[in-house]
């Protein structure tokens, strides 16, 4: 069975962290692109951090500096360290691969996991 199954999140108070973790399984090869992503009823999904093949990481300006995505070793696995948690930060958070391109304007990515939830409050 093909699938990327997310593990991680909860609840978190503000200028706390989370860990997100996320491993994919019955794929035949190992994807170009992974990648967190996150929605919050009512707004489109967004790309929050991107990391290709090469560990060539991209992340959206708003978690610049207070995220760390990082990917295993088999390129199956993929974590997201979130620290310095803000409010805005709550939302669900998808796993998410394709092969390509890994990060532009309104990126999407072809397959992704069923989420995870992340609370952030004040």
């Amino acid at each position: 069975q093909k699938e990327l199954v997310e593990s991680g999140g909860g609840s978190a108070q503000a200028g706390g962290s989370l860990r997100l973790s996320c491993a994919a399984s019955g794929y035949t090869y190992p994807f170009y692109c992974m990648g967190w992503f996150r929605q919050v009823p009512g707004k489109e999904r967004e790309a929050v951090a991107t990391i290709d093949y090469n560990n060539y990481t991209h992340y959206r300006d708003s978690v610049k500096g207070r995220f760390t995505i990082s990917r295993g070793n088999s390129k199956n696995t993929l974590s997201l360290q979130m620290n310095s948690l803000q409010v805005d930060d709550s939302a669900t958070y998808y796993c998410a691969a394709d092969w390509g391109p890994c990060w532009g304007p309104g990126i999407e990515y072809k397959y992704s996991g069923q989420g995870t939830q992340v609370t952030v409050s004040s």
